[in-house]
């Protein structure tokens, strides 16, 4: 029925590829699919599982979180990012929905992603943060206060619940 082939000999296998390879121009996509081994084109992702997974949460809140600071979104994404060494890739708003529950679950972990913002909000553009106080009135030029991040923490969750895209 089918035909069996035998491989070729190593010997002549060799000669006949270097054979090819004399005729052929070196490229970089070529030395790339090289050390790249031979899973590459065959269907495989490039990108990792956890990378991919970040990219889905990175997307996500690019879409549907409003962010006057425009800083609130990668300190999340650290964030979450860090638990999705441990957790499984196929569910990244799971893993954000999970994480942002326990946030607004917790004072202590609200105000430490409050201050998270403040810093990288300083960072981003040269200034000095604005550090809200306990019991005391936040600045009026301050981006991210307790409450307005637990507003935006709120509403993204409530998104996540329902479904949206």
């Amino acid at each position: 029925m089918g035909e069996s082939r035998d491989p070729m000999p190593s010997g002549e296998g060799q000669d006949l590829e270097r054979e090819i390879r004399a005729d052929r121009k070196f490229s970089l996509s070529e030395a790339i699919g090289r050390m790249a081994g031979g899973d590459l084109m065959k269907g495989a992702s490039p990108v990792t599982r956890k990378r991919q997974a970040e990219l889905a949460i990175e997307d996500y809140l690019r879409r549907q979180m409003t962010d006057a600071g425009r800083v609130l979104g990668s300190v999340l994404l650290r964030r979450v990012g860090d638990r999705l060494l441990r957790d499984d890739y196929d569910q990244p708003l799971d893993i954000l929905a999970e994480y942002i529950r326990q946030v607004l679950g917790s004072e202590y972990l609200l105000e430490d992603l409050v201050r998270d913002a403040d810093m990288e909000w300083g960072r981003m553009f040269g200034e000095r943060p604005y550090f809200q106080q306990a019991g005391r009135l936040p600045s009026a030029d301050d981006p991210y206060t307790v409450d307005a991040v637990r507003i935006t923490l709120s509403r993204l969750i409530e998104k996540l619940t329902v479904g949206e895209p």
